[in-house]
């Protein structure tokens, strides 16, 4: 059996050449755990204090979100493990191997060939780290935790200095007894070592005034409130990178993942003054017990932010803020899925008003808050202005392409997140995403413009539309038509009210055949695939001896194996040699370096991208390849010849086109790059012959001529084509 070596090898490509001269961020992710969308002053909580009405303190966020964007149409997973899986890999839930809160999760939810952002980061010359909740790796026994499973711990994925939680259920106290630190001793495996979880070490670690040093206080627990451990562990990594950016332009990479405000709520007032935030407040005492610890929960991890804050502001605290890296910084903050049912919800709102809660399919459930600064970029002037809110729709597994682009560093393949860079710097084009996909347990939903699709998963076929929604249950805020096919106008009806699923019967099966398309009707533990060529000179692409077997298999035990033709869920990369198309094949991501011939009336798909990288060749002899999104001639690759491509073309290499035999492109092309011919048809001077038909055609080559053949060729430009004139 063909068994594929480390995906490091088979994508090496991807960290070939890295754009280290540009001016990079540093970045800097805050990231919440059940923190409802509507818990923040842009999405609820600043009205409800105009209004006179109870509402959770968070001074650190509201002034994160005056100097930044707040994007009210975020969007994360409907529970932990799957955000943080998509968030770290870029895919959704239909091609992300933990796509539920399986128990296994902990154990095989990320792969070794699964680039995280600290794999890419850390490649691209960022010093990393991360503090918090992981989710993975290691098992939940609070005396004596084992790590399970190396290549899917934070350290094997790029992350520098770690301070974590490796199995969600050890993250269900706040006050566990040890956790994971890096780096460590030289020869611990996995690079990680079992520390008692204290706050001796950061005693003397100087405050800020947005908190005070209570873990000095008399009666601060010996065993630690985890989220002031991660947090201060992150104030020293990013006083310590400050300094070395301001010295060596190092970037560096932050991620804290707090477990605040998931439950256990109470465990809060075990710390001394755990409510001193609310002494003032009348309306504090009024609420339910609940409501009460989980606002001195939000309020004491926005105090770590606006240390984190301060810290971007004045890296040694002399007060002095010549220093300062903020301007050069991007901060996000997120949260991974909508806040739970509780007190909380009901009497603070911490859902906005949206429908269903954490675990649902609906706006309350995925809809999460997020905000954006970035004073380098993103200004009063800019793109996104400061202090405003846009419905861009953003998902958290658009984060990893983003931070990619910023960084220099090329995109993982096949990806289902889309790089913003675009948006916020300004600059380039910004490539558009048509849906978005999740999972809920029973459930599948697909977001695309203003409608929202939600049926039962396993339904290849969805039911027929013209149920209406029953009376929604007052407990969970959800309809008990749960299972029948949904339709919402979420520009219209963003609390989910009304069923329109008999009213627009074709939106229903457009939409349906998309989300089957995204393999959410797969068993637990389905996910994407990883393959490189290995056929001989100009075999064929869809032969399975061509390709490298995929095995995921830990401690004797053998997750995932996959072999054969190619599959609608392989990533694969034709690296070197060549292969010929001579059948139709599909792909969910294809990348060549090397060359692939595309036969007359074969057609090669690649749902998510198809890229053809330095040194790579596209053939098309009257042959057609597709993708949902795009085909990416990247700089250094080439197209020759004549075909279809139903796909947005994106062109920074060399079109090498046909005379008479037009390249016919069903989607908008945009061009850079170079154009040459492949072929000579007969052309008189004078005569005018088109080569490329687009959709719409936007930038140019970057050459205005064409020498060939003892023939001059002008290149001339329509809204929808390319042609040669013959001098």
């Amino acid at each position: 059996m063909k068994k594929i070596t480390p995906f490091v090898c088979c994508f090496s490509f991807l960290f070939a050449s890295l754009a280290l001269g540009a001016k990079r961020p540093n970045i800097l992710y805050l990231y919440v755990d059940d923190m409802g969308w509507g818990a923040i002053g842009p999405n609820g909580q600043a009205d409800r204090k105009a209004q006179g009405k109870p509402y959770v303190l968070t001074p650190n966020l509201d002034r994160l979100a005056v100097a930044g964007v707040n994007f009210r149409r975020g969007y994360g997973c409907t529970v932990c493990s799957p955000a943080r899986s998509s968030q770290q890999t870029g895919f959704h839930q239909g091609y992300t191997f933990a796509d539920r809160n399986d128990p296994n999760n902990a154990k095989k939810a990320i792969r070794t060939e699964d680039l995280t952002m600290g794999d890419v980061l850390a490649k691209a010359g960022y010093a990393t780290g991360y503090w918090g909740k992981w989710g993975y790796g290691g098992s939940s026994s609070r005396k004596s935790p084992t790590l399970d499973n190396i290549q899917t711990l934070p350290t094997s994925h790029g992350y520098q200095f770690v301070v974590a939680e490796l199995h969600h259920v050890r993250a269900h106290t706040f006050f566990q007894p040890t956790l994971w630190n890096a780096p460590a001793k030289p020869g611990t495996k996995g690079g990680l070592e079992l520390n008692p979880n204290s706050m001796a070490k950061y005693t003397n670690n100087k405050a800020y005034p947005n908190y005070p040093a209570l873990q000095n206080h008399p009666d601060y627990p010996k065993v630690a409130y985890c989220d002031d451990v991660y947090a201060f562990a992150a104030l020293d990594f990013v006083r310590r990178q400050a300094v070395r950016y301001n010295k060596s332009r190092e970037p560096f990479f932050g991620l804290f993942a707090a477990q605040i405000p998931h439950a256990p709520f109470k465990e809060v007032q075990k710390l001394p003054n755990w409510d001193q935030a609310y002494k003032d407040k009348p309306y504090f005492q009024k609420l339910a017990a609940q409501s009460q610890q989980w606002c001195a929960m939000v309020t004491r991890i926005d105090a770590h932010f606006g240390n984190l804050l301060d810290a971007l502001d004045d890296p040694n605290g002399d007060g002095d803020k010549s220093d300062s890296v903020a301007q050069d910084t991007l901060v996000v903050f997120q949260s991974d899925n909508g806040g739970p049912r509780g007190s909380n919800r009901e009497e603070l709102d911490a859902n906005g008003g949206l429908l269903g809660s954490k675990g649902s399919i609906f706006e309350g459930g995925i809809r999460v808050p997020t905000i954006m600064r970035w004073p380098a970029k993103i200004t009063a002037r800019s793109q996104l202005k400061t202090g405003t809110n846009t419905d861009l729709v953003i998902d958290c597994s658009d984060l990893l392409p983003t931070f990619c682009e910023l960084a220099g560093a090329p995109v993982p393949l096949g990806l289902s997140g889309v790089s913003i860079a675009p948006t916020l710097t300004g600059e380039g084009e910004q490539r558009l995403r048509d849906f978005l996909i999740h999972e809920a347990g029973g459930q599948a939903s697909i977001i695309r413009g203003r409608y929202k699709l939600i049926r039962s998963r396993g339904n290849a076929k969805a039911p027929k539309p013209g149920t209406k929604n029953k009376k929604r249950t007052k407990k969970s805020g959800v309809g008990k038509d749960v299972g029948k096919v949904q339709l919402y106008d979420l520009k219209t009806d963003p609390a989910e009210k009304n069923n329109i699923a008999s009213k627009r019967p074709q939106a229903v099966k457009e939409l349906n055949a998309l989300l089957t398309g995204e393999r959410v009707d797969e068993a637990a533990g389905f996910a994407n695939t990883y393959h490189s060529w290995q056929g001989t000179k100009d075999a064929s692409l869809a032969h399975p001896s061509s390709w490298s077997d995929y095995i995921y298999l830990n401690a004797g035990i053998t997750y995932t194996q996959e072999s054969g033709s190619p599959k609608a869920h392989w990533c694969a990369e034709v690296s070197q040699g060549s292969a010929v198309a001579d059948k139709d094949s599909e792909f969910l991501g294809l990348a060549l370096n090397g060359s692939l011939t595309v036969k007359p009336r074969v057609e090669v798909s690649a749902r998510n991208e198809l890229r053809v990288g330095n040194k790579g060749r596209l053939i098309l002899q009257g042959g057609s390849v597709s993708s949902l999104r795009w085909l990416d001639i990247q700089a250094g690759g080439t197209l020759i010849g004549h075909g279809t491509v139903n796909a947005a073309l994106y062109s920074k290499g060399t079109l090498s086109l046909s005379l008479g035999k037009p390249l016919v492109v069903d989607g908008p092309a945009q061009l850079s790059g170079k154009l040459s011919l492949a072929e000579v048809g007969k052309a008189k001077s004078g005569e005018s012959l088109t080569v490329l038909k687009a959709e719409s055609i936007s930038g140019r080559f970057d050459n205005d001529k064409i020498s060939h053949a003892g023939q001059s060729y002008s290149i001339a430009y329509t809204a929808t084509s390319v042609t040669l004139t013959a001098k």
